[in-house]
């Protein structure tokens, strides 16, 4: 099992009462996916907050980073890297900004 760290935007940390990151424990890989599967079921006002519950795919205006890197578009089922396994970087979902 794995500790790892979870930064959510303003908005989302409000409604699940929480004030800053996340300790979330996961087994086997540490995937968005996973995390997100032990995030709802730990904070289940989150469930259709950040991932469609039908598709399961990331919602538009969400995005996810790790280690500088955006992997947004990497998919759901993506090993995060190490760095975010083994605890010393967070897992990030943060609000995207749009407009013109």
């Amino acid at each position: 099992m794995k500790a790892i760290r979870v930064e959510l935007p303003g908005h989302l940390r409000t409604l699940a009462g929480l004030s800053g990151e996340v300790m979330l424990e996961i087994e086997g890989p540490v995937t968005p996916s996973a995390v997100l599967d032990v995030l709802e079921a730990r904070f289940p006002m989150l469930r259709g907050t950040i991932r469609d519950q039908q598709t399961r795919e990331r919602r538009a205006f969400l995005r996810f980073f790790a280690c500088e890197e955006d992997l947004s578009f990497a998919g759901m089922d993506v090993v995060l890297p190490e760095a975010v396994v083994e605890g010393r970087e967070a897992f990030l979902v943060i609000g995207a900004v749009a407009g013109g």
